[in-house]
């Protein structure tokens, strides 16, 4: 049996060890990575759930919290926890591997820390394939945990079948934002840390922003360290995903331009890039535009 089969084979029946392997050959662009892409038939019935929101919000404690209510009903759960990479030494906290320490002897999750790759909204295209690969397997529910970074974290909606925003009573401040970002992907609203002050007045004022809007999104509250509302917002996850045709085409379409972005830039050598403009930093004209384009004709 050709490499790749055998893998993909490994990766349905759900094999960690050969999955975390042929997660690793995706990110990395490492032989047999593209047949393992090409070959891949992901599974229509396990729901991929993004979750995304401001730093700070407990997205990661709320994934846990979801997680621990998963497989206590025999579900199995894939976590993608993606974290900032720095842009000057390229390396990541990844501390959700902190974070989410207590899953990890769970033989019903399988957790896999993701760089961003300098991807400002926290979704690069090798975020997608490995999305791709984990619904290849026998996982339930797959949670992506991006990085908050204000309105480009629209770039989740290309990805998730459904997308949680968490937010805290504090986040004032990110309620300007909603009408202009938010509103356009978030199928949920989750309000953590509800036990804290103003929890309920600013839960109302975004259900008035919410009902403005052309489509009905719930807005729930969790304390997710005490595993208060998670409940509901577990029933909320198992509803039928509700996808128009016309938003679907889109996120496809978002799907397929960031992969054929990301093979297109295989080709430029980044420590030449560097290199070339270390040398043109120090000419009087410089114009980053007009070496963008003379580099690409190199």
């Amino acid at each position: 049996m050709n490499t790749h089969l055998s893998i993909l084979s490994e990766v349905k029946q759900g094999n960690y060890k050969i999955l975390a392997r042929a997660l690793t050959f995706v990110e990395n662009n490492i032989a047999p990575a593209d047949q393992i892409l090409k070959n891949l038939n992901p599974r229509a019935e396990n729901i991929v759930i993004g979750i995304t929101g401001p730093p700070g919000a407990g997205k990661s404690t709320l994934v846990n919290a979801i997680t621990n209510h998963f497989t206590a009903a025999n579900k199995r759960v894939a976590i993608l926890a993606i974290d900032p990479t720095s842009p000057f030494n390229f390396g990541s906290l990844l501390g959700d591997r902190i974070r989410m320490a207590a899953q990890f002897n769970n033989p019903k999750v399988f957790i896999r820390s993701l760089a961003t790759r300098g991807a400002l909204g926290g979704i690069s295209a090798k975020t997608i394939e490995m999305v791709d690969v984990l619904k290849a397997s026998n996982f339930d529910i797959i949670l992506v945990e991006t990085v908050g970074v204000g309105q480009s974290e629209v770039e989740i909606a290309g990805l998730a079948d459904k997308t949680i925003v968490v937010l805290v009573p504090e986040s004032g401040d990110e309620v300007q934002n909603i009408k202009s970002g938010l509103m356009e992907i978030a199928d949920c609203f989750v309000i953590n840390k509800a036990d804290r002050d103003g929890a309920d007045t600013f839960a109302n004022n975004l259900k008035k922003i919410v009902h403005q809007g052309l489509k009905s999104i719930p807005v729930l509250k969790t304390v997710a360290d005490k595993n208060t509302g998670v409940t509901d917002l577990c029933k909320w996850i198992l509803k039928p995903v509700e996808m128009t045709n016309e938003r679907k085409v889109h996120l496809f379409a978002e799907k397929a331009w960031r992969i054929i972005q990301n093979q297109k830039m295989m080709a430029v050598d980044k420590k030449r890039l560097q290199e070339n403009i270390q040398a043109a930093l120090v000419k009087d004209d410089f114009n980053v535009y007009r070496f963008a384009e003379e580099f690409v004709k190199l």
